[in-house]
């Protein structure tokens, strides 16, 4: 096994989860940016994904956006779902720290 740990910041906020996965949906590509006519129809499948969800309800969540630089100096980028109570932080930025393990298949 091999193990490197990275560090980094996470901000924590109150998010309607539905939100991303409906976007997610909307399946946008860079065609659909290369032109005004394009851009709205784009834009019109935003819309509609959003509409769907507002619709809905949609269910919210606490996320962390957790952001660090790789070894090659890379920002990475993802997201953590925390879950629909409060995290017990005192403040929206906090420090992470994330675990890579590496382990050999049997």
């Amino acid at each position: 096994m091999f193990r490197k740990e990275f560090h980094g910041l996470a901000r924590v906020e109150k998010t309607v989860i539905d939100l991303a996965k409906g976007l997610a949906e909307a399946k946008l590509s860079p065609q659909d940016l290369s032109n005004p006519v394009s851009f709205q129809i784009a834009f019109s499948k935003l819309y509609e994904a959003l509409m769907k969800i507002m619709e809905g309800g949609g269910k919210s969540s606490y996320v962390a956006e957790v952001r660090f630089r790789d070894s090659l100096g890379n920002l990475i980028s993802f997201a953590v779902d925390l879950g629909s109570q409060p995290p017990p932080f005192s403040s929206r930025e906090v420090r992470a720290r994330i675990v890579v393990e590496f382990l050999e298949d049997v």
